[in-house]
């Protein structure tokens, strides 16, 4: 092989090199001392060679080098020509073809002959293949993500220090608890560039309340000195649930795409059937790769927050536009209704050449609630962000807080959520809610649901009292409703052959419950049931069963005395058999057989079949998995019981009394997730991977996928290469 130049050379070296999956660089070259021109050169890994630094070097600057010997050594013939004089092909690391492109020296290296700007674009953007983002369509803006990505200077914004101090505390949070999740992402300096962590709890409360999910970027995006990010759930006690932190370098769709992805690796692949989020084209763009199969929604105080930013002379006929604003947004009945009410609007204010008016007109199944029919925001979604659980947030973060503080906070920050948690619990098992009315709805949810939620839903009930019907006509099923508290009018619409009712004030899409609207059109139909359909899990008191509730809502009630029951007893359990080790080995051995038998019984239940065959193994004793994810005879280790030695007359039953300080501070001990501690060279200093049978990715994105996930995708796109994944001990 042949070439004309030594730059040939290097080129065809470069092309080999990002068919394969590494990066190059020119190692060396010589010139001829009497002809002054180029006789030598040599190509290599960017990972040639070792690191050469001074031990005592104050700030040790990272390297991609680790003794790799790949390397493409040229030499200049008499005649001119160059010809390959050696030629190692081997290397000592993960190759990647698929992340090429992210090599500085492949970057931009493709010609295009087109001179289209638009073509040229979409040929050099590997978003371009993604079938989620096909109608995805704003290439300038991917242009400058693209721009944006390739910036060698990209990278997390810190004091001195506070990269040590941030590294510290994700490996002594995972010393603590081993099932703490954390994911580093470096840039191809070794500069951090973006981190996400959870604490282990909060994956295992996502099981119970993943329908809604808010993604808070206030303080990011209002510049506070520490550029976090949340995931934000809410527990059936209308608590917030922090499901994720992430420091990000910046607002680009790779940077959401390695967050989300990142998060959904934690979560163990389950997805979320709703996203609320800030209006941003990144976030946009990111979940469409990442979380597909989730509605995406924007919170609605976001948008209306943005109002005054981008409305000129806004005083001058604030009072007027936001009246008819909320009319179009609060009180069209029809998608028909809203589009009328849109366009007389901005035409009566002027604004049809405002582009954030064209934009949310645009995006307004995003948003505007008359498009929100069928999902629900469990809360999460508010007129303004001091009514969101969001706000609880605020008084942890401030935008002068250090990055040392806010992690020093954020033990004290989980202790609080924690010991609310823990009283709501502690309350919902000792004492029930005080009846207000006879109403069969209130008597109905006294016991199903958790008592925020009864106490919300209790006023919808007696604010029914308020509320005056009148049928809009005699063939049709959509009732005109009075409600004399607020002297507003709205319409329910009742299907009672599919239990089907829907009110124009939209209580169950934002709230998960029924307004005092569709109860009077309940009850003045002569139903006096909550349908099922309309009673959230996860705001009752069974929100973390393993089983989903269904029929007849006396069972529930039934099965939720008897877990509170339960609760009440184990909690005074925990404190008996804590008193010595003999009543310690005698309450362990008490829960592993009755963790024993309710697994037969419920297996027999659920699996008579799976019952009679074990029946007839004779000498094969069945082993059923409990609600925990254990065999039955993997609760605990056997305690050494001598029958003559232990003292039951000593250890006689009484009622204790409980503390609440107690069952706080031992409500914090749960059971935790199942995730695996693994880490990889590339992306991740360490991370925590969920079994391979759980982790579901988006393989159509693998183009901006981080090396890390490559070896997580769903077997169908097994042709993908994969970046190999080594066991990441937790440290201690």
């Amino acid at each position: 092989m042949e070439f004309e130049t030594h730059e040939d050379a290097y080129l065809f070296y470069k092309d080999y090199a990002k068919s394969v999956g590494f990066g190059t660089a020119k190692l060396s070259s010589r010139r001829s001392r009497a002809s002054k021109e180029f006789i030598d050169a040599k190509f290599s890994c960017i990972r040639y060679g070792s690191k050469q630094q001074s031990d005592d070097a104050i700030n040790p600057r990272a390297s991609p080098k680790i003794g790799c010997k790949a390397s493409m050594h040229v030499k200049r013939r008499p005649d001119g020509k160059w010809y390959v004089y050696s030629f190692v092909k081997e290397h000592n690391h993960e190759l990647l073809p698929e992340q090429a492109h992210y090599f500085r020296s492949h970057r931009n290296t493709e010609p295009v002959k087109s001179t289209d700007t638009r073509l040229r674009r979409k040929k050099n953007n590997p978003l371009t293949d993604c079938k989620h983002l096909s109608a995805y369509n704003d290439l300038d803006f991917i242009d400058g993500y693209m721009r944006n990505q390739h910036d060698k200077g990209r990278r997390l914004v810190l004091d001195t220090g506070d990269a040590e101090i941030l590294l510290e505390f994700l490996m002594r949070m995972q010393e603590e608890n081993p099932k703490f999740f954390y994911a580093v992402d470096f840039s191809e300096d070794h500069l951090l560039r973006n981190v996400f962590w959870v604490d282990a709890k909060r994956i295992e409360d996502y099981k119970s309340f993943s329908d809604v999910v808010s993604f808070e970027t206030t303080y990011f995006v209002s510049k506070y000195k520490v550029p976090i990010v949340l995931f934000v759930g809410v527990n059936h006690h209308v608590q917030p649930v922090l499901l994720g932190c992430g420091l990000l370098a910046d607002d680009t769709v790779y940077t959401y795409v390695w967050l989300m992805q990142s998060w959904l690796v934690a979560m163990g692949g389950q997805k979320p059937k709703v996203m609320l989020t800030d209006q941003n084209n990144a976030i946009k763009a990111a979940i469409a790769a990442v979380l597909p199969e989730t509605r995406h929604c924007y919170c609605l105080w976001h948008v209306l927050d943005r109002l005054p930013r981008n409305l000129d002379y806004w005083s001058m006929w604030q009072d007027t536009f936001m009246k008819k604003l909320f009319k179009c947004i609060y009180r069209s009945w029809s998608e028909e209704e809203f589009d009328r009410r849109w366009l007389k609007l901005i035409d009566k204010f002027h604004l049809r050449d405002v582009q954030w008016m064209r934009s949310l007109y645009e995006e307004r199944k995003f948003w505007a609630p008359t498009f929100m029919r069928g999902i629900t925001f469990a809360g999460l979604s508010t007129r303004c962000r001091s009514e969101s659980v969001n706000s609880l947030f605020d008084r942890y973060v401030h935008a002068e807080t250090s990055l040392k503080e806010f992690l020093e906070g954020y033990g004290l920050m989980l202790e609080d959520r924690y010991e609310e948690e823990a009283k709501a619990d502690f309350d919902a098992w000792h004492e029930a809610p005080e009846l207000k009315s006879p109403s069969p709805f209130e008597k109905q949810m006294l016991l199903v649901y958790s008592h925020e939620i009864f106490r919300k839903f209790q006023l919808e009930v007696l604010g029914a009292a308020a509320c005056h019907l009148t049928k809009e006509s005699e063939e049709g099923t959509t009732y005109s409703v009075k409600d004399f508290d607020d002297n507003q009018k709205y319409l329910v619409d009742w299907d009672e052959f599919k239990s089907d009712i829907y009110c124009s004030c939209r209580s169950f899409e934002y709230k998960g419950y029924l307004c005092r609207h569709a109860i009077v059109v309940l009850q003045m139909s002569g139903v006096f049931t909550i349908p099922i359909n309309y009673v959230l899990q996860r705001w009752t008191n069974a929100a973390r069963n393993r089983h989903q509730i269904s029929g007849n809502l006396e069972l529930v009630q039934s099965n939720i005395r008897r877990f509170n029951d339960l609760c009440r007893r184990a909690i005074i359990l925990g404190e008996e058999g804590s008193l010595s080790q003999e009543s310690y080995d005698i309450a362990m051995f008490a829960m592993k057989e009755a963790f024993k038998q309710c697994a037969v019984k419920i297996t027999a239940i659920e699996h008579p079949a799976r019952c009679e065959e074990a029946a007839i193994q004779a000498g094969h004793p069945v082993q059923e998995e409990n609600q925990y994810g254990s065999t039955s005879n993997q609760i605990g280790p056997e305690p050494n019981i001598h029958a003559g030695n232990v003292p039951w007359q000593a250890e006689t039953r009484r009622e204790k009394r409980s503390s609440l300080s107690n069952t706080s501070k031992k409500a914090k001990h749960v059971a935790q997730s199942e995730t695996v501690g693994e880490g990889s060279q590339e992306g991740f200093q360490h991370v925590a991977a969920p079994r391979q049978s759980q982790a579901v990715l988006a393989g159509q994105f693998h183009n901006t996928m981080p090396g890390v996930f490559q070896n997580l995708i769903h077997t169908g796109f097994q042709n993908i290469p994969t970046t190999n994944m080594h066991q990441n001990n937790p440290p201690g």
